[in-house]
């Protein structure tokens, strides 16, 4: 009675465990061996198996044991039957659901150690879940009632394990949120740095690492961009290097890479061992980052403490994946004009001339195109030479006497019309000449009449003589008179002459004061080196262009070359004259200088690039 008293509180005492097995929250590893333990109590079994496999291999060796438990009674002979009957009562409990064998007979009734086997309720219908359990000394009817007990309790793992699904998804819910808004702090900066800097710091934070790196691929290469909590960083360092070799084996590869490695992953891991290794890492991870289905960087993460769990992977893969194209188009925006206009090139080339070595592709393609037009294509071919604007009309323009300037009317590039006065001279003193010397010839005049009224006929041709010679003198004051104010010869325009600061000082008889030129009669006197003159033709067109207006060309023809060079600048050289084939423009003055251009017969590129060179070296080497 003693004995069934404390079987049934032992049985009382497991029952109430296996129902607070329903509301268990912990690992499931932890959990099968609860339950298993509660199930032995419950049943007074001295020893139980738990086994699973999946559906579809249907072969002994799929099984697989995820839990045992001992009992008081673990050592006893029956054991080694009973872990040879296994195999075959896993394989009939999953056809039949439940099995009772009897491992030894006895000759009293209910002495029998029985094996019973179980098939627990799953929530994966794809795997079958059987759990055996050693009956010793109990009797076959012991054993049935044993059965229909772990029949009551078999759906305890299917409400565990719906349970734990549903926390666990609730927890990766809120992690991938967590995810999700990192993103949006990432989304709300403006370069791609300070994006892959606050990415790499909010995965430092909410994942517990001691450092998140992003490496970028840039020319067939990654490098490193950014590590968190550091805004700078050597790229010399040896560090660095290593840790951009750890991200490019996971780029090659194109799949993640867990270090520690875990079973049954398929991948290389040597860089990231070594890097683990050199730099005292514990538990490393790269998760490449794909733009259209294009792997362009990696996200590197460091922890000491606590490997990284599926769902943290699944966690840094979303971030990866839903920030990959906000990276791409920073890192593309971030660039100068040129990088991104070479880049978008390589991606319309990369269509046609394939994604594998383009820029190779390209080079040789425009190589052949270029030979083409190198050697086969006519190009117009030119000659040029210094030129300056020249007048065929110039007047100097002197002054007429010795004198004062009184007033000065232009000043050079003025452009007066025949007729018009530049320059006055101060005619004060001609006045007064002019006064005096008219007073004189009316004295003379009268002495002349007084004379021959009293028949002097000499005093008479005296006065007559000097009155002659005092209209003489008057004629010259008046001319002077005339010539005091400098007229413009012709149309045209002041080339030299600034007087303005010379008004009331003395001039000279003959000093030149203007230079006047018309400008409807300008050519161009241009030089051209004696090496070149020989290709010029009769009437040769070409272009000129001025020092003082580049962005306008004018066309003119060729009229007349000078027979005889001259040397300039240690080379010789040929004047030539040219006429204008339009208009003259106003603005235009002799003097003037550019670059003039004459048009010689079509040559091709190669031998416009390299005939001075042959020329030079036919005189050098000629012998």
């Amino acid at each position: 009675m003693q004995l069934e008293s404390s079987s049934e509180n032992s049985s009382s005492r497991a029952s109430a465990e296996l129902s607070k097995l329903r509301r268990f929250t912990g690992p499931a590893s932890e959990f099968w061996q609860k339950f298993l333990q509660g199930a032995t109590e419950l049943v007074g079994a001295s020893r139980a198996v738990l086994a699973v496999r999946e559906t579809k291999p249907q072969t002994a060796a799929s099984w697989k044991k995820i839990g045992e438990y001992a009992g008081q009674n673990h050592a006893h002979r029956s054991v080694a039957a009973f872990v040879q009957s296994l195999v075959g009562m896993a394989d009939q409990c999953a056809l039949e659901n439940v099995t009772i064998q009897i491992l030894e007979k006895s000759a009293l009734p209910g002495r029998e150690t029985v094996a019973l086997g179980l098939r627990l309720q799953l929530n994966k219908p794809e795997e079958v879940c059987i759990a055996l359990f050693l009956l010793v000394e109990s009797g076959e009817a012991s054993a049935r009632d044993a059965l229909s007990k772990l029949q009551l309790v078999s759906d305890i793992p299917l409400s565990y394990l719906q349970s734990h699904a549903m926390n666990q998804a609730r927890t990766d819910v809120e992690k991938f949120a967590e995810s999700l808004d990192l993103l949006a702090q990432v989304d709300a900066e403006k370069h791609f740095l300070a994006a892959a800097l606050a990415f790499c710091n909010g995965l430092a934070t909410r994942h517990h690492c001691d450092r998140v790196s992003l490496g970028w691929l840039v020319s067939q290469y990654v490098k490193l961009q950014t590590i968190s909590r550091t805004e700078r960083f050597d790229r010399s360092m040896s560090a660095v290097k290593a840790l951009e070799v750890a991200m490019e084996e996971s780029l090659d590869q194109d799949e993640e890479i867990v270090w520690p490695r875990p079973e049954g992953l398929n991948v290389v891991t040597r860089d990231h061992e070594i890097f683990a290794r050199e730099q005292s890492v514990q538990n490393l991870c790269s998760i490449p980052i794909r733009v259209d289905e294009k792997t362009v960087g990696v996200l590197t993460c460091e922890r000491q403490n606590g490997a990284f769990s599926q769902v943290e992977l699944q966690q840094f893969r979303l971030a990866c994946d839903r920030g990959s194209r906000r990276f791409s188009d920073l890192q593309s925006s971030d660039r100068w004009f040129g990088a991104r206009l070479a880049s978008a090139a390589r991606e319309k080339l990369d269509k046609v001339l394939g994604p594998e070595h383009t820029w190779l592709k390209v080079i040789g393609l425009l190589g052949c195109v270029g030979l083409v037009v190198l050697f086969f294509i006519p190009f117009p071919y030119r000659i040029e030479g210094k030129f300056i604007l020249r007048s065929d009309d110039v007047a100097y323009l002197t002054a007429p006497f010795d004198g004062y300037i009184r007033e000065v009317v232009v000043r050079p590039g003025d452009a007066p019309r025949r007729g018009d006065v530049l320059l006055k001279m101060d005619t004060h003193d001609l006045e007064l000449e002019e006064v005096v010397t008219l007073a004189e010839q009316n004295r003379y005049l009268r002495e002349a009449e007084k004379a021959r009224a009293a028949n002097a006929l000499a005093e008479m041709r005296i006065a007559e003589a000097l009155a002659e010679q005092a209209s003489a003198k008057l004629s010259i004051a008046r001319y002077r008179l005339g010539q005091a104010s400098l007229k413009a010869p012709f149309d045209g325009v002041v080339t030299e002459g600034d007087l303005r600061e010379r008004i009331g000082a003395p001039i000279k008889q003959g000093e030149s004061l203007f230079k006047v030129a018309r400008i409807d009669t300008l050519y161009v006197e241009a030089e051209v080196n004696e090496r070149d003159i020989h290709e010029l033709r009769e009437n040769a067109s070409g272009e000129i262009g001025f020092v003082s207006q580049p962005k306008f060309k004018f066309p003119m023809h060729l009229t007349r070359i000078e027979p005889a060079a001259f040397p300039k600048s240690n080379e010789n050289v040929f004047l030539i004259r040219c006429a204008f084939d339009q208009k003259i423009e106003n603005w235009w003055r002799p003097g003037m200088s550019g670059l003039c251009k004459l048009d010689v017969e079509k040559r091709t590129l190669f031998w416009i690039l390299t005939h001075r060179t042959v020329d030079f070296l036919r005189l050098w080497l000629w012998w």
